[in-house]
């Protein structure tokens, strides 16, 4: 049995979308990506949709709009792709580390308080949430609290009453990375709606996928134009063709990606539907298997939108040999995530060590994501928890 990690579920419709595009001379900044944007303020229910060509890149627009510059302050999860750091680090901003809940792997919101009720306080009481070294980019200087960056973790909503609370209080940009949640619901209202700005990404891994891409959410109308401008070389409303009133980029998302990703999201609900089948298969089959725990959901999460399926093995379990003998059977599997305060570049850059942020680097070493598609049968399901069980013997650790 040939087992993937992932796979994108695509119909004929999808696949004569793009041709139908192809057939035109008009393959970027056309009727494509204009529905495309119509549908997800359709979704959502916001003013505006910016379509752009990555998550990562949508989250960096939101950046740019929120005026976050060097030496600011924006809280955030270490406990993430390293896309939601990285874009504070390409405007000169510090991320302040939270750690997470252990339940969800969402950013603790009594944490996150706690961090910004202390930050704005200043002194001792700010500099244990400061990172040991500051990088020289921006000659030392550390500024105010500026955004909150939350992170919908493997599809399930972070604590927005929450984080929306401590927003209000201080008078902070929310920047909603739903990267990997469209379609999930936080009491009843879908993702990407919370903060100032929502963003979604479109991976083949994801609820539906536009190959590369991703697309920002808003009800600012300043900050929309701005965005506009910044994904198309800085081109703002009025400007020529060589005409540049900002510094932007080429974020844009083409013709045939749009056509692809207005196909899917016509069938969003059918392809929400399949992930939770299979989430519900590996449920049922992962039920007898000990010293494995499968995703927990919380109440608050009235809808999870299922992106990967991760679960968490006991700590009696090697995981990384656990690892090894999947692979080794035939099944690919992949730790998630890798915590950011971690990786090579951000130990170096802010001095972050183990220990910093212990939840998260528990839920690091204990996770470990299986094959996961709406495409997926309950055969290769039971093939991979067959596996599993047989696995966990060969990576029991020593007394």
């Amino acid at each position: 049995m040939k087992l993937r990690m992932s796979s994108p579920e695509l119909s004929d419709a999808d696949r004569e979308a793009v041709l139908e595009v192809v057939s035109t001379p008009n393959l970027s900044m056309g009727p494509k990506i204009a529905a495309f944007e119509q549908a997800f303020c359709d979704l959502t229910g916001l003013k505006h949709a910016i379509g752009v060509n990555s998550g990562t890149a949508g989250l960096h627009l939101c950046i740019r709009a929120s005026g976050i510059g060097p030496g600011d302050l924006v809280v955030t999860t270490p406990f993430s792709f390293v896309a939601s750091t990285n874009v504070i680090l390409f405007e000169k901003a510090i991320p302040v580390f939270v750690d997470i809940d252990p339940l969800t792997g969402n950013i603790d919101p009594d944490l996150l308080e706690k961090a910004v009720e202390d930050l704005f306080r200043g002194g001792d009481a700010a500099r244990k949430w400061l990172p040991r070294k500051v990088p020289a980019f921006n000659e030392g200087r550390i500024g105010s609290v500026k955004a909150l960056l939350p992170v919908d973790v493997f599809g399930q909503p972070a604590d927005y009453d929450r984080i929306k609370k401590v927003s209000r209080h201080y008078d902070l940009t929310v920047i909603e990375d739903s990267c990997e949640a469209l379609g999930g619901e936080y009491k009843g209202k879908p993702t990407g709606t919370f903060g100032d700005y929502g963003v979604f990404a479109f991976y083949p891994n994801k609820q539906i996928t536009t190959g590369e891409g991703g697309l920002i959410v808003t009800d600012d109308d300043e900050a929309a134009d701005l965005m506009r401008a910044l994904r198309n070389q800085g081109r703002a409303v009025g400007d020529t063709w060589l005409q540049h009133t900002h510094l932007g980029y080429n974020y844009r998302m083409d013709e045939m990606s749009a056509a692809l990703g207005l196909s899917q999201i016509g069938r969003l609900e059918q392809l929400l539907a399949h992930r939770a089948r299979v989430a519900d298969w590996y449920a049922q089959h992962l039920a007898g298997i000990e010293e494995v725990t499968p995703p927990q959901l919380v109440p608050n999460t009235t809808r999870v939108s299922w992106f990967v399926y991760v679960i968490r093995v006991s700590p009696r379990i090697d995981r990384d040999r656990f690892a090894e003998v999947l692979i080794e059977k035939g099944v690919p599997v992949r730790p998630y995530f890798a915590p950011i305060h971690l990786q090579p570049y951000v130990m170096e850059m802010f001095g972050t060590q183990a220990g910093d942020f212990p939840i998260t680097e528990d839920l690091g070493n204990r996770s470990l994501a299986l094959p996961f598609s709406g495409a997926m049968t309950e055969e290769e399901v039971v093939e991979v928890c067959r596996c599993i069980a047989e696995a966990l013997i060969a990576a029991q650790k020593s007394e």
